[in-house]
């Protein structure tokens, strides 16, 4: 089952968004590659004629998933060799593959990192991880109705464990600063709005019922 939390706010503003590019591309070419990400320098022209360059990283989806069932969130901890630390973080990835299915891949993410499958599976939204210089997308999941039926870590994943918390202690671990991963906390942002949207839905029914 799938459900479809709102469309992005952003769908508004489109045509303003278009009047509002500034930077054109003179010419690009490709730096390094490979099987993750493909890194290309960029000339480039601001619309005040000045030129330079630009860095951008391609990368294809990835998507990171909020595993709830009744008061507890399901995290997962593994090394991260860009900081040389472990670090504990929601499940989230990608398969290096385009045009895939955002539902498709949250839930084999799932599956591989926390053995849960699960009975519903909403698309809270998509964000960019990191548009100062890639160009990866990153759509928000929320995971419920979940029943373990075995892990299937790939390689990269061998040190990888799960851990479960209570929401509020989830949440302490996000201001106290033992969870750092930005793309977690953004997620949960994401999610504490529309649970709150959904919320004031649900009071604005009660209430034109009366």
């Amino acid at each position: 089952m799938t459900k479809r939390a709102f469309d992005s706010p952003l769908r508004e503003h489109g045509r303003i968004q278009m009047t509002l590019m500034s930077i054109r591309t003179i010419s690009s070419r490709e730096v390094y590659r490979n099987s993750w990400l493909r890194l290309r320098e960029d000339e480039i022209e601001r619309s005040n004629g000045a030129r330079g360059v630009y860095g951008v990283v391609d990368k294809d989806d990835c998507a990171i998933i909020i595993p709830i069932e009744g008061d507890r969130i399901y995290l997962v901890e593994q090394f991260r060799y860009t900081i040389q630390q472990r670090s504990l973080e929601l499940p989230q990835g990608g398969w290096e593959t385009a045009d895939i299915n955002p539902e498709e891949l949250a839930r084999g993410e799932l599956r591989e990192e926390t053995g849960f499958d699960a009975a519903t599976m909403t698309h809270l939204g998509m964000l960019y991880i990191a548009y100062g210089f890639a160009n990866q997308k990153q759509h928000v999941f929320l995971a419920t109705g979940l029943t373990h039926v075995g892990t299937d870590f790939d390689a990269e994943e061998h040190d990888l464990t799960m851990h479960s918390f209570s929401l509020s202690e989830f949440e302490q671990m996000l201001l106290d600063g033992t969870i750092r991963d930005c793309s977690t906390l953004a997620a949960w942002g994401l999610y504490k709005l529309w649970k709150e949207k959904q919320g004031r839905a649900v009071d604005g029914s009660a209430l034109a019922s009366r």
